[in-house]
């Protein structure tokens, strides 16, 4: 064994663009993004147990239901592996929010137990192991700052990067049950795309260029608004603390926006707070 324990930090991601491609024969859909991590961040905890237990501070977690678990499960099924492990999971990342918390845990497992099984799987596996979980999990698996992902999340291709824009994040008090589902669901023809906004993206960051709320496009969005009730009002008060443009963060509910400095951050995250509204404020990475 190579490790007896290990820490992981797992951060949450938004999209700077996210396109429906189109609905593939066996029921999913393609999609072309640009993903970047931010620095708000779930925390692991690894240790080789004779039993598979997970600790979390938030309950409802602690469930066979969590991705984390199932992480679990499927490396087990691949590797033939019998081993144990004790997981400390301190949830920090606003839950079922479109900012990737649960699939970046998965990540974040696949990773330690890698290590801490002495499996040896490469990459690739890896990534492959993670696009069974989920569209997010490769991304995060890849360890990718920001990058392009295409397919069903399974196709990465790291991007320069655009390290220490800051932005600031609000998780409306909103949900909906299977929520990534739904919103899938709900797609019709007219709302696919062909991956322009994507390919603008990827080719200013290929520059070295500024980010501007022009570059960002979710296909979700106008979706979003009639999805969750109340979301449009969650938006008008982002944009009275002084948000410049509101984006919807994944499948949502969350929302960001982009800020300047980091001054101008914390005026929007103190106002958005006084308001008892669950906020961060982040930077890329």
């Amino acid at each position: 064994m190579s490790d007896t324990s290990r820490q992981e930090r797992a951060p949450a991601k938004i999209n700077l663009t996210l396109e429906i491609t189109g609905k593939r024969p066996d029921g999913y859909h393609d999609i072309k993004s640009v993903m970047q991590a931010v620095d708000l961040y779930d925390e692991l905890e690894f240790r080789s147990s004779a039993r598979t237990l997970l600790y979390c501070n938030c309950a409802v977690l602690a469930s066979p239901q969590n991705l984390v678990y199932r992480a679990i499960k499927l490396l087990r099924q691949y590797s033939g592996s019998r081993m144990g492990v004790s997981i400390k999971l301190k949830k920090n990342i606003p839950m079922a929010g479109g900012l990737g918390g649960g699939s970046s845990d998965a990540a974040a497992t696949l990773r330690a137990l890698n290590d801490i099984w002495s499996l040896q799987l490469s990459r690739e596996e890896l990534v492959m192991l993670g696009s069974r979980l989920g569209s997010d999990v490769p991304f995060f698996v890849s360890g990718a700052g920001t990058a392009l992902v295409e397919g069903r999340g399974e196709r990465i291709k790291g991007l320069a990067g655009l390290p220490g824009q800051y932005l600031v994040l609000l998780r409306p008090r909103l949900d909906m049950a299977g929520k990534t589902g739904q919103m899938y669901a709900r797609l019709a023809p007219a709302d696919f795309t062909n991956g322009e906004h994507t390919g603008s993206l990827v080719k200013k960051i290929s520059r070295g260029s500024e980010l501007s709320p022009a570059d960002l496009y979710n296909g979700f969005e106008h979706i979003a608004f009639s999805a969750f009730p109340g979301l449009s009002i969650y938006r008008q008060r982002f944009l009275d603390c002084g948000a410049g443009a509101v984006h919807l963060a994944g499948s949502g509910p969350s929302l960001f926006t982009l800020v300047d400095n980091r001054a101008e951050g914390e005026e929007i995250l103190r106002q958005l707070r006084e308001a008892r509204l669950e906020a961060h404020l982040v930077q890329t990475v």
